[in-house]
């Protein structure tokens, strides 16, 4: 019988080809094993925000083009989970959900870096499972048509009323934030459920308006009001003027105080991050790789770009890679920055 050529201190019944595999000699692993596993089943897409609003709209996008990227074509289903400001879909990824691949989600830019400011957080934005975002954004303060509060200045002078969500939500952050950092005479009125709910609310005057309400979703939710007027939009932020808003104040602009410059970069950085999505920590690897390399390819795909386009939805893909590298940079900073950082949000 033939026999295999005896390398080193490998056993000699190693030798027969009948126990090559049983003996550990390196072979490529099996090309379907991710395909079989996902065949028939379904993936859930949690979803922090309410119907309608940007991240809703995001996500069921993805949800009608990632599955043929993913091998095995499982079914996405995107479902609603709020609560807490998008706090309860963090921490259902992190902790409870199952770390199978099976489940994904959605949720504010902003929460990733939460735990920096709060100690107590129940989990490390660093270690999720980031499958990348569908674009980066800008967070716009804006009023209705009804409110005395038309721009900035009238912000730092007159009295206002803006929704919210809960503490980790932009809407919550962004207020705090400009009436501790600047002066803002802002009353802070939290717990609704998502931006949609805080707009109508501003329609029936309970409040005047919201902070922290993406460029992206007044583009597409509420486009109706850009057109006729009815929306006053006060200030933008980012780490950069949107091309499309080059009147609108930027945050970062409105000091010059080099210590409040660091404090805001430390809270406007995260809308590099725009559309976030992520895994819980810990799946499988081959598995963590087919769920990554399917989203970065429904980015090209031609049918999702061009269903996006008609449906007035920017795509600036940003990599899994590139907002680890982010994170990784955020929570490195200094803790007296952090600090500060903290008491800026701090009611």
């Amino acid at each position: 019988m033939h026999r295999l050529p005896y390398r080193g201190s490998r056993p000699a019944f190693c030798a027969s080809l009948a126990f090559v595999l049983s003996c550990g000699v390196t072979h490529p692993a099996r090309a379907d094993a991710v395909e079989d596993f996902y065949k028939g089943k379904t993936i859930s897409l949690a979803i922090a925000h309410s119907a309608g609003g940007g991240y809703d709209l995001y996500g069921r996008l993805l949800a009608r083009f990632l599955r043929k990227h993913i091998p095995g074509q499982p079914i996405i289903v995107p479902q609603q989970m709020t609560g807490a400001g998008g706090l309860r879909v963090v921490n259902y990824l992190y902790s409870a959900a199952p770390k199978d691949g099976t489940v994904i989600g959605t949720f504010s830019r902003s929460l990733p870096t939460l735990p920096l400011f709060t100690p107590n957080s129940n989990f490390d934005g660093t270690k999720l499972t980031w499958l990348g975002s569908m674009a980066n954004d800008t967070s716009v303060c804006v009023t209705g048509a009804q409110s005395a509060i038309k721009t900035w200045q009238d912000m730092l002078t007159k009295p206002v009323i803006m929704g919210g969500q809960a503490s980790g939500s932009d809407s919550d952050i962004y207020a705090r934030l400009y009436r501790n950092v600047f002066g803002a005479k802002i009353k802070l009125v939290s717990g609704y459920p998502g931006t949609t709910d805080i707009t109508l609310a501003m329609d029936r005057g309970e409040v005047d308006g919201i902070c922290g309400l993406s460029w992206g979703t007044i583009k597409i939710a509420h486009a109706q009001r850009i057109r006729d007027r009815s929306i006053n939009m006060l200030v933008q932020a980012g780490l950069a003027k949107d091309p499309e808003l080059p009147d609108l104040p930027l945050a970062t602009d409105l000091t010059d105080d080099p210590e409040k410059k660091k404090v805001l970069y430390l809270h406007m950085a995260p809308q590099g991050m725009g559309r976030p999505f992520a895994a819980p920590p810990g799946i499988p690897a081959d598995r963590k790789a087919a769920l990554i390399n399917g989203f970065n390819a429904t980015m090209k795909d031609p049918e999702f770009l061009e269903t996006a386009a008609k449906e007035g939805m920017d795509i600036s893909p940003i990599t899994g890679g590139e907002i680890d590298k982010l994170l990784g940079q955020l929570y490195a900073m200094p803790p007296d920055i952090i600090a500060k950082a903290a008491k800026a949000i701090a009611d």
